[in-house]
């Protein structure tokens, strides 16, 4: 009898994972680049109502969403890498759970990098 990771990459295993994390990060871009076209769009409309905006991503919430933002940019562009290696490099299959695993460190170092400053330019730390 076949194991139950036979035949797949994706039994819920570290390639399920980054295959629907891929999938959540890649919408979440996507729906900030509509967000981001209609509020810059919005400066041609009225000016007023486009600092009225633009003002509301100066609040704490925003500067959270921020770092979601960076970090599903990161994760994404990472882990895009990561498919292509998947896909085109003959140890890529074999390899794909010890690339996960190097796309999450890279991820972590990156945001190590960016959180920091990101809640210190949010509380005025300096």
């Amino acid at each position: 009898m076949a194991s139950a990771e036979a035949g797949t990459l994706y039994r819920g295993r570290e390639g399920m994972w980054s295959w629907v994390a891929h999938r959540i990060s890649g919408m979440l871009i996507f729906l900030f680049l509509i967000v981001h076209v209609m509020d810059t769009a919005l400066v041609r409309v009225s000016p007023e109502a486009y600092n009225e905006v633009i003002g509301h991503y100066k609040t704490i919430v925003f500067g959270l969403g921020e770092i979601g933002l960076v970090g599903a940019i990161c994760f994404h562009a990472l882990n895009g890498i990561r498919v292509i290696l998947v896909d085109f490099w003959a140890q890529g299959a074999r390899r794909q759970r010890m690339m996960f695993w190097s796309v999450v460190g890279l991820w972590v170092l990156l945001m190590i990098g960016f959180v920091p400053r990101q809640l210190g330019h949010m509380f005025g730390w300096w």
